[in-house]
This record gives structure tokens, sequence and C-alpha cells, in this order.
């Protein structure tokens, strides 16, 4: 275990199901989101209080933690700064969407003490807004930066998607242009997924959707093109950022690194120990209260699965991954694509570059 951990809160209310996302998420319904938060206060105090490390960084993610009122965010704030000096963490990070937050939340989002907010935009185009079932505008997406600025939010990411159906390289390449023109200090851009369990992965099986990897690689490359063009480092594969405005949390997940995650589905991996919790937030509420956790499994990793881990992780990354993880075969695979120019090795670590960053998961399933 290291000398520091990544700690991540997972708040599961939404307004609308999105058809794409696979995360554990679901309108609030019956749940007293007040008995949720106490429930997700009372397993910080439990879990933080035997952990041998404080936390480094704190992420809120979800579902969208920026709907939760702001009664119900300062009760949990309150409760994290009990068991957290705020002054020790390098970063604290809100998922938002648009339509939840106006100025006034802003300001006390600032307030609690988060210092990096996450939009999930996904796109300026109404068109793939309607179809990714998103409940903000184009307008509510660009006012939402004005407003996290006017705050005084010291770093505002920009989540996009690509890949979706219907989308057009034009339609990403101005939604692109309309996100640099918002100057948000890191942007994410993933390429649509058809996930299991999800709407989107239905209209995938029932062939009314297709997808292509060389229409994928298309806008991956263009993404690039324009977003390195417009002084972004493109320091994963995923996202891009301006010089010293990464993401430390993510960064700690890709580089392997001890994180504990709290609420309802929440994974958490500290040593050799990997575990989850129950992924039903009525149940998870209930065992908080008797239990005082909520596992639902855990599992023991060996030194082979973390190693296998932190290739398929690092080799998303500039950083890439030293070679001291790779047997002999997967060493003199990587030869071949150093060969292929998929790769360089410097300083005793392998890297993937220029067309090998497209290809980060067919290589990783080459060298493990």
């Amino acid at each position: 275990m290291t000398n520091a951990m990544l700690l991540y809160l997972h708040i599961p209310f939404c307004h609308r199901v999105c058809p794409y996302c696979s995360f554990y998420k679901h309108t609030p319904g019956a749940i007293p989101i007040g008995g949720f938060i106490d429930a997700l206060a009372l397993e910080a105090r439990h879990r933080l209080g035997v952990c041998a490390v404080p936390p480094r960084t704190l992420y809120l993610g979800g579902g969208t933690p920026s709907m939760l009122s702001p009664r119900h965010l300062t009760r949990l704030f309150d409760a994290l700064h009990e068991q957290i000096d705020f002054r020790n963490l390098e970063e604290v990070t809100l998922e938002a969407n648009p339509a939840t937050f106006d100025g006034a939340k802003a300001r006390l989002f600032r307030e609690l003490g988060v210092t990096r907010v996450s939009l999930g935009i996904q796109s300026f185009s109404p068109r793939m807004l309607e179809s990714l079932g998103r409940e903000h505008t184009a307008a509510q997406a660009e006012e939402s930066v004005a407003v996290l600025r006017a705050a005084g939010m010291p770093q505002v990411n920009i989540d996009l998607m690509f890949s979706i159906p219907g989308q057009s390289a034009a339609d990403w390449e101005s939604t692109l242009r309309t996100t640099l023109a918002l100057q948000p200090d890191h942007i994410s851009a993933y390429n649509l997924t058809y996930e299991e369990d999800t709407a989107f992965f239905e209209t995938l099986r029932r062939g009314n959707a297709t997808c292509h990897e060389d229409i994928d690689a298309r806008f991956f490359y263009l993404t690039d093109a324009i977003l390195t063009s417009a002084g972004f480092e493109h320091y994963e594969t995923s996202n891009y950022a301006l010089p010293g405005r990464r993401s430390s949390h993510n960064m700690g997940y890709w580089r392997g690194e001890d994180y504990l995650g709290l609420g309802p589905s929440a994974v958490s991996t500290l040593g050799s120990i990997r575990s989850k919790n129950i992924a039903d937030t009525a149940r998870y509420i209930a065992q908080i209260h008797t239990l005082g956790q909520a596992l639902a499994d855990t599992e023991t990793l060996d030194a082979e699965a973390r190693r296998l881990e932190r290739i398929a992780l690092g080799l998303r990354t500039t950083e890439g991954i030293p070679l001291e993880l790779l047997d002999s075969a997967a060493l003199q695979r990587a030869e071949i694509f150093v060969g292929e120019n998929l790769a360089r090795i410097a300083g005793g670590r392998l890297i993937l570059i220029h067309k090998g960053r497209a290809l980060v998961d067919p290589i990783a399933a080459e060298l493990v």
C-alpha cells in the first residue's frame, strides 16, 4: 500500500437515465436522499477511520452529484470535512450536469472545497443531445462553463463523446471547436461503447445501430489533431489537458494507486484486496446502518493480476509502462511494435505513439 490513496464517492441519482450509461444509477424514486447522505457519511467515518493512509484526492461521481440540493451537499461535505483535512487534498472533483446548477450552487461547490468540476456535456449538437437522452441544451452547456468561472472554480473539465449514432465528422468538429472556445482546462473525449444493460446495447443487438472501428479511428485522429493543435496535451487515450491541468485523481488510477470507493456499487482496491459495495441503494443504506459497511464481493489480487492491470492501464498514458512489467515474450512483441512505429522505448519504459495510441487495447492484449 502506498502512503496515500484516492477517494471516490458514488452518488447514484439522476433525473433521467441516459440510454448509453452503464454505471449504477437511478432516479431518486422512493429513496430518501437525506437518508442516503447519512449512510454515505457513516460509511466514510467507518472506512476512513481504519485506513492506514489519508486520501490525496477526492472525486464525487455518479450518477449526477450536482443534482443534490444545497442542503444535502452541505451535509455531505460537512461530514467529509470531519474525516479529511481538505488542505492536504491535491484535487476535489465533482461531476456535474449543466442543467442541475446555477450561480448560487456553483458558488456553494467552491465554498465546500470543490476545486474541479467535470461537466457531462457530451455534445453541443441539439440532435446528438437528443439522441443521447441528455436533459440539458447546448445553450445551457455553454452557460454552465461561464457560471463556474464566475464562481471562481479553479478547473473545469468537459466530457465529450464521439461515434454517436448519426454523428458526422462535421458534427464532431463543431463540438470540439465550441468546446475550445469555452477555454476549459481539460477535455475528456470518449468513444461511445455499447455496454450491456443499456438501451443503446439493445439497439445494437437488434441490428438498429452499427459500430465500425475505422469510423472510431477517424474520430479519434480528428480529436487528437484539433485538440493538440490548440495546446492540449493528449496524456491518456481519452483525455487532454492544458499544461499542468491533468487530472491527478485519474492519473492515480492509471498508475495503479490504491483507492477507496464509497457508496452503492463503488469499488475499492487497497493493497492486494479488492472489494465492491452492493449495487442497490436501498440495501446499501440499510446495511450501512446495521453493519457499518455494504460489501458485496471481496477478492485478493495476486501479483500477476496487478501486473496485468498495470500494463493495460499504463499503456493508455503518455508515461507508458516500465519494461520490467513485461516478460521475455512480451518484450519481444514490444520490439515489434517499436519497429512498426506504434511504440517507442525511452527511459526504460514502453510508450505507445502515433497509431499505437488508437490501438491500445489490442496492443495491451498482445503484451499480457
